[in-house]
């Protein structure tokens, strides 16, 4: 018995890193085409002098479908939609502090919408995080901004 015991204890360390290699890390240029330009982000005091700039830009911002059903890990800001208390279990992940809520939010492309049934906890989410999990090519239009892509979450981790 002891021998089967210290045998699965071996195979699972030897599983572990291949399970990390499966996650391909991305950043946030690689959830456009090449040769797709985003809209230029202001300062905020442009917003604040003109409100009406405030709206989301390129709508039809192009997506990468090649991407749907890869599991990624994507560094970015939360910007909260659900949770309780203590645990924020859905938010949308956006590339730079104060989208959607500062400055207008950013094109679809650049906005990922992340369910996380087991919470991230209040203090986490106050600086950037890692999330991981798998990702689905999918538009989606919250309160908040219209976004291109949904992730189920495996993992949000802090940042830093």
């Amino acid at each position: 018995m002891k021998l089967l015991a210290g045998l699965c204890a071996v195979a699972l360390i030897a599983i572990a890193p291949l399970a990390q290699a499966d996650v391909r890390t991305l950043n946030w240029n690689e959830l456009k085409p090449d040769d797709w330009k985003a809209p230029p982000v202001r300062d905020p005091m442009f917003y604040e002098q003109n409100p009406e700039a405030q709206i989301q830009q390129s709508l039809d911002a192009p997506v990468v479908p090649e991407l749907n059903g890869q599991h990624v890990k994507l560094p970015g800001y939360v910007v909260q939609l659900e949770g309780d208390d203590r645990r924020v279990t859905e938010f949308l992940l956006v590339p730079y502090f104060g989208a959607c809520i500062h400055v207008p939010p950013p094109p679809p492309n650049q906005i990922v919408h992340v369910t996380f049934p087991e919470g991230v906890p209040y203090p986490v989410t106050y600086d950037a995080v890692w999330v991981t999990g798998t990702i689905k090519v999918e538009h989606k239009d919250s309160d908040l901004a219209l976004v291109g892509y949904q992730l189920e979450a495996t993992a949000v981790e802090p940042y830093f």
